[in-house]
């Protein structure tokens, strides 16, 4: 799972202008970098021209997957992921910067604002907090919990399983336990196998 980038847009009547942006290209050559950087510039431009007022949508690039939140007041965001990274986590993220760029960012810079003037400085650290979606996000984490937590209660069982069949195993064999007593396990494990979880 991976992050690429993140851009603040404001949408104009013909084009959208960047405002602010956050790249993370270290998993490219460092040849490719600057084409890559332009390519993603490009295409978060471009998605959010293309995207109606009020709306969210998801574009799929190849093997990238981009995201974009255009708001009512025309300010918008893109995130560019892999295919893996959780949607649901990229527009949480998206729904923050915003929010956050629009209270420190004042409304009528917007649209003549570019890189150089417009004076937000936490889109680095949100790229990089956001990379890894189990700690930025706090129902990520907590479903990754509940997997971890099936996951040993699923190993528990299995082992409790292996351990019963030892056990009836060593129950057949034992020459010390009188007949009654091999009927009465076998019965208390026919009565208690009932209760067995699928």
């Amino acid at each position: 799972m991976k992050l690429y980038s993140i851009s603040i847009h404001h949408k104009g009547a013909t084009k959208a202008n960047l405002l602010k942006s956050a790249y993370d290209l270290s998993s490219f050559s460092f040849f490719q970098r600057s084409s890559v950087q332009e390519f993603m510039t490009f295409t978060s431009a471009l998605i959010v021209e293309r995207t109606s007022q009020g709306s969210r949508a998801s574009v799929k690039e190849q093997e990238y997957l981009c995201h974009v939140y255009v708001r009512n007041d025309n300010l918008s965001a893109v995130v560019i992921a892999d295919t893996e990274y959780p949607q649901r986590v990229c527009f949480t993220l998206l729904d923050k910067v915003l929010e956050e760029f629009s209270r420190q960012v004042d409304s009528i810079d917007w649209p003549s604002g570019n890189p150089e003037t417009i004076n937000y400085k936490s889109l680095d650290i949100h790229l990089s907090k956001y990379q890894n979606p189990r700690e930025a996000d706090a129902m990520t984490k907590v479903q990754a919990e509940l997997d971890e937590t099936k996951i040993i209660l699923h190993n528990t069982m299995e082992s409790l399983l292996e351990r019963g069949e030892k056990l009836d195993d060593l129950v057949a064999k034992s020459e010390h336990l009188g007949n009654q007593s091999k009927a009465f396990y076998k019965t208390a494990r026919k009565q208690n196998s009932c209760c067995e979880i699928m």
